[in-house]
């Protein structure tokens, strides 16, 4: 049960890094939103819209982190199966 545990933080924690790696890095907070400039095709005049796209920040990766530490210290909390040894 202890193996699980630390094996599902472990894969939880290179997931999610790797998704936020991929993702951008973004180093703020998580945005849904993301600013897009537009140029006026009859004036010439820039303006922004904004475009639906997740986009995972610091507070997304902390989150999965502090999840992955708090599955790693659950598995302190089983003990070890004793191991039987037969003798010949």
């Amino acid at each position: 049960m202890k193996r699980c545990f630390r094996i599902a933080a472990l894969v939880l924690a290179v997931t999610v890094a790797g998704f936020w790696l991929a993702a951008g890095a973004h180093r703020g907070w998580t945005k849904t939103s993301v600013p897009v400039k537009t140029v006026d095709e009859v004036t010439g005049l820039e303006g922004l819209e904004y475009r639906k796209q997740f986009v995972p920040g610091l507070d997304f990766l902390g989150a999965a982190l502090l999840g992955a530490g708090i599955l790693a210290g659950a598995s302190l909390l089983f003990r070890n199966q004793p191991t039987t040894e037969t003798k010949p």
